[in-house]
């Protein structure tokens, strides 16, 4: 194959962004292939090796909508100066070669938003000019003669854009998300010890964890609400502007001396590891990162159906799927886990079933699809 020019889109790099933790190992996943590697962002954090090309593209912005405007424009006009092989965009930003859908269907996400606001905020929700912006992007892109092909994270974010937009199922491959399981490891009981210590949590307590910043939609308030009536810790390792309210569920709730806030950390395998269980009742999420992050660390995982990372999920086995909202059902999967995971079978098979998920098979597929791409331009 010759080599080739490869753009990736992404408007700005966050470390706890689970998006840019895709691209950033895509990119080092991709960093053995004989192709040259172009970033195109407002703002790179990330990563850097001398062989790539970080293109900084920050036109002026006043407001969301012209930020998002603004970006699509100044990329757009800059991968077309360029004439790249290929540009894969993790904006929704008509034009591109290629999409990867990580943030899933926006309606989707505010259709399940809506199921936990009342009616006036609903109205006002889905009337909103940012989200109407996104909606239209998307379609807009979805149905651009430039579309070749869609990388999606789950088999529910492929169905949902086969449906919603009619692009061919052809068109759409599921890639997931790569995991270091090398470095996600289950701990010694030495080491389990010595972090609950650490962190001041109670050594024999049955904890599970929930990792994610934006606490509404990652589920939050269902989390507390499911452990309150038993003797489980709940972990929280994320941030929100609303964090107090959430304290204040648990003191009405009589469980705030086992929720226990952590705020967000850089380094995120220790609260794993001194845990029994992963508890993210997401509203919607297309395949979140700590799902393999928390597996591969041997940690059973209570998710929901509006998760992607549900595919993962064998019920009774590994983990289990209820709805977001559910609350009863969520209670009584916590209960079902295993009060210590280290050693249990559920952690062991949590554990197995992501051991395929590696960069080189990452690496592998999408250059695959990038070789179909351009096969066919």
């Amino acid at each position: 194959m010759n080599k080739y020019r490869l753009a990736i889109v992404r408007q700005k790099y966050r470390p706890d962004g689970g998006a840019e933790r895709f691209v950033s190992r895509a990119l080092e996943a991709l960093d053995a292939q004989d192709l040259e590697l172009n970033v195109i962002t407002r703002e790179w954090d990330g990563p850097v090796k001398p062989e790539w090309h970080i293109h900084i593209c920050n036109p002026m912005k006043w407001g969301r909508i012209s930020r998002e405007r603004g970006f699509a424009h100044a990329a757009r006009k800059l991968w077309q100066a360029e004439q790249f092989d290929l540009v894969q965009s993790h904006e929704r930003i008509p034009g591109c070669d290629l999409y990867r859908a990580g943030d899933g269907v926006h309606s989707r996400w505010l259709e399940q938003r809506c199921r936990i606001l009342p009616a006036w905020q609903q109205k006002r929700l889905l009337n909103d000019r940012y989200h109407r912006y996104v909606i239209g992007a998307e379609k807009e892109m979805y149905l651009a003669s430039e579309l070749r092909g869609v990388i999606c994270n789950s088999e529910m974010v492929k169905r949902e854009i086969a449906e919603d937009f009619g692009i061919s199922e052809n068109k759409i491959r599921v890639i997931y998300n790569a995991i270091d399981s090398q470095r996600f490891l289950p701990p010694s009981e030495e080491a389990l010890q010595a972090l609950r210590q650490q962190w001041h949590i109670p050594e024999k307590a049955s904890c599970l964890i929930f990792v994610g910043s934006g606490f509404e939609r990652k589920g939050l308030s269902a989390a507390i609400q499911a452990i309150a009536p038993t003797d489980r810790h709940l972990l929280v390792v994320g941030k929100d502007k609303d964090q107090p309210r959430y304290q204040q569920l648990a003191k009405a709730l009589g469980c705030e001396a086992r929720v226990h806030f952590f705020g967000v950390q850089q380094e995120t395998l220790p609260f794993y590891q001194m845990a029994d269980g992963l508890l993210l009742p997401t509203l919607y999420d297309p395949f979140p990162n700590v799902i393999l992050e928390a597996m591969a660390c041997g940690l059973p995982v209570i998710t929901s159906t509006g998760c992607g990372g549900a595919e993962f999920i064998e019920q009774g086995i590994n983990g289990y799927v209820c709805d977001a909202l559910d609350v009863s059902a969520l209670s009584q999967a916590v209960m079902a886990l295993p009060s210590c995971a280290l050693g249990s079978d559920p952690a062991l098979r949590a554990r197995e079933r992501i051991m395929g998920c590696t960069s080189e098979r990452l690496s592998t597929e999408l250059v695959a699809f990038y070789q179909a791409l351009l096969e066919k331009k």
